[in-house]
């Protein structure tokens, strides 16, 4: 607020209020408050939040306020305490400072009449108010003070001139000071609120965006690796081709190439212990599973690259949804945002209470619990039966589950990833290596009696690894 307005403003809370007596104290935010005179219908707003600090009536309903507010804090509970039934004697400006002093006679439990002054310093980011007695001295303030005469016990001294950023502020209008700047804080505020929930929805599209591009380059880079299944059954079928004159020496195995010109005698890895029909056999497998696992890439990446497709439009959409400064679309935008997606993914984004959530390099959610209790809730009341559960083998530490929503096998990496955060949050977080167990939770079960954290495992495998937070928190 500007110099002239704040005049303004004090001269109308004086015509208004000189005489009356401080009833009752809303704090409206942790800087501001709004004070009751008596004014019918109106009351006395005062903020001292640095980047906008004000001080003019505002008209409201008492119980309109009471719902807006929160309990006084400290420096309310002292204004209460201090000036609460005091009779307002004055209102003034300082001369060319956006300082305001309001002055009360109060009279205390022993009927001895005493001067309290409630100072608003609407200077920016020196904004305060101050509880001052008789001399000027202060007795307390709402914000951390900050340079000379701004400390209780001090006499109270009005900061330093700073730049003011002029912007237009209503004045000279038909209507009153009080009304012509509520009505102009208003109408700021909700522009505020406005940039402020595109700022915060840019930034979820954003990471959403980010994440699902960092998954689809992983998947892609999966995608290249699973173009050797037609090398398994090449390999199997030129097994079943040279059962008669293969040699083998050792686990190594030499065939004829015929697929290749001249068929040139190749070497395969062979176990020694293993026949050429149930090696040719393993082959087959390997090629049906990594022909399985690329199809089912495939179809990530293309379901992949539509959302993110999906995620850019929204991104498009939201920044002429700014320019426009349309409220009523934004407000649709953001309640489309917040409905649950029909897709797999919706149940494992909520939040969970006790619980750090990861994203592991091939799009699973990783969950750690953080106390006993959280472990118990997390294994036993989150975890479905097909997830996988980790923990650290010979230490107390957090549990782990990765969800598995389409019961299908999760990669060798993701559970490694996982393994690393159960070594992590445990208490052999400082050692070089660790042993994580790991299993279905379908195969975990609590003693009776048990204590919080504690499992029974009727089955599980173990791996060595390096404790670590390798993937991206969410």
């Amino acid at each position: 607020m500007h110099d002239q307005l704040i005049q303004s403003v004090v001269e109308e809370v004086r015509t208004e209020s000189a005489g009356h007596f401080l009833g009752k104290i809303f704090q409206l935010t942790n800087l501001s408050f709004a004070l009751d005179f008596g004014i019918k219908g109106c009351f006395l707003f005062i903020s001292a939040e640095p980047s906008s600090p004000r001080f003019y009536l505002i008209c409201r309903r008492s119980k309109d306020l009471e719902k807006a507010s929160i309990g006084l804090l400290h420096f309310g509970q002292l204004v209460k305490s201090q000036l609460g039934g005091g009779q307002l004697l004055g209102c003034t400006k300082d001369p060319g400072e956006r300082v305001v002093r309001l002055t009360f006679r109060v009279v205390d439990e022993l009927g001895e009449a005493h001067f309290r002054r409630l100072v608003a310093q609407l200077t920016g980011r020196a904004a305060n108010l101050f509880i001052l007695d008789e001399l000027n001295r202060i007795k307390s303030t709402l914000r951390a003070p900050k340079g000379l005469g701004q400390s209780p016990g001090e006499y109270y001294l009005s900061p330093p001139a700073q730049r003011v950023q002029k912007r237009a502020e209503p004045f000279g209008m038909s209507a009153s000071p009080s009304e012509a700047a509520d009505l102009f804080f208003q109408k700021l505020d909700e522009e505020k609120t406005f940039d402020s929930r595109v700022a915060a929805l840019t930034s979820q599209l954003q990471k959403k965006t980010d994440q699902k591009s960092k998954l689809l380059a992983n998947l892609e880079n999966d995608l290249a690796t699973h173009g050797d299944a037609d090398r398994h059954k090449r390999a199997g079928d030129l097994l079943l081709a040279n059962l008669s004159t293969a040699t083998r020496d050792g686990n190594k195995t030499r065939i004829s190439d015929f697929y290749s010109e001249g068929a040139p005698v190749i070497e395969l890895e062979i176990d020694p212990t293993v026949s050429l029909q149930e090696a040719a056999a393993q082959f087959f497998r390997r090629y049906a599973k990594a022909k399985r696992a690329g199809e089912e890439t495939a179809q990530r990446i293309q379901n992949l690259r539509a959302e993110i497709e999906l995620l850019r439009k929204q991104q498009t959409e939201l920044q002429q949804i700014a320019a426009h400064r349309d409220e009523k679309a934004l407000e649709q935008f953001d309640k489309s945002e917040k409905k649950p997606k029909r897709r797999i993914e919706s149940k494992t984004e909520q939040q969970i209470p006790g619980v750090r959530r990861y994203l592991s390099t091939d799009g699973y959610e990783i969950l750690v619990g953080r106390g006993a209790r959280d472990n118990d809730h997390l294994t036993f009341r989150i975890a479905s039966p097909n997830d996988i559960w980790l923990h650290a083998g010979d230490y107390p530490g957090s549990h782990v589950v990765i969800r598995n929503p389409t019961k299908k096998d999760i990669p060798q990496r993701t559970v490694i990833e996982a393994a690393q955060l159960a070594g992590r949050f445990s208490q052999a977080s400082e050692d070089s290596r660790v042993v994580i167990h790991y299993t279905q939770r379908k195969f975990l079960s609590k003693p009776k009696g048990a204590t919080p954290g504690l499992v029974r495992l009727s089955k599980f495998k173990s791996m060595t690894v390096e404790p670590g937070e390798s993937v991206e928190r969410i």
